[in-house]
C-alpha cells in the first residue's frame, strides 16, 4: 500500500480563501428591513435566518468533501475525504498518464469547482466527459479505465503514483 498527499495548488489556496471569506460575510451581514419600513405580516421571518445560515452550511458542506490524499492498495485506488474513501477499482483500470494541463477549457458540468477541492464531473474536448477529485491542477494524472468515465486526480508525487500504478 502506497499513500499519496493531496496538496493544495495555488489557485484551491486562492479560491478557498475568497470563498470562505465571501461566505461568511455575507453570513455576519445584518440583515434587516431598511429603516423606517415595515415587514408585512405575512412575510417569512425564517428567510432571515436562512440568510446567514445558507452561508456557512454551504461552507460547511464543501468542507466535508475536502480530499486528504490517495492510497493505492492492491485491488484499489482509495481517494480519501474527510470522513469517507472513495474507491476506483483497479482491475478496470487501463491506464494512468501525468498531464498537468489537460484540465484547461473545461467546462464544470456538475460539482464543485474550487471551495476546498476540484471535484466534480467537467467536459472537454480531449478528454469528453470526465470525473475529477484534485487539489492542484498542475500535477494532474488522468486514469482511464475499461468501464467509466476517465478520472483526474492530483497526488504530490504523480510520477511516483503513475509508477506505483505500474505505467
Amino acid at each position: 500500500m502506497e499513500i499519496f498527499r493531496a496538496p493544495w495548488g495555488k489557485s484551491l489556496r486562492w479560491t478557498s480563501a475568497l470563498s470562505s471569506l465571501l461566505l461568511i460575510g455575507i453570513a455576519l451581514i445584518p440583515w434587516k428591513a431598511p429603516h423606517g419600513a415595515k415587514m408585512p405580516p405575512w412575510f417569512p421571518t425564517y428567510l432571515f435566518t436562512m440568510e446567514r445560515v445558507m452561508p456557512l452550511a454551504v461552507l460547511l458542506g464543501a468542507g466535508c468533501f475536502t480530499i486528504r490524499g490517495y492510497r493505492i492498495t492492491e485491488d484499489a485506488i482509495e481517494v480519501q475525504r474527510l470522513f469517507w474513501i472513495t474507491r476506483l477499482p483497479r482491475p478496470t483500470l487501463v491506464s494512468a498518464t501525468l498531464e498537468p494541463g489537460v484540465a484547461k477549457g473545461s467546462l464544470r458540468t456538475c460539482g464543485n469547482g474550487g471551495l476546498f477541492s476540484f471535484s466534480g464531473w467537467y467536459w472537454n474536448r480531449p478528454l469528453g466527459s470526465y470525473r475529477m477529485l484534485a487539489t492542484d491542477l498542475n500535477r494532474l494524472v488522468v486514469l482511464r479505465f475499461s468501464d467509466r468515465k476517465p478520472m483526474l486526480i492530483s497526488p504530490d508525487q504523480p510520477e511516483a503514483f503513475v509508477k506505483a500504478l505500474g505505467f
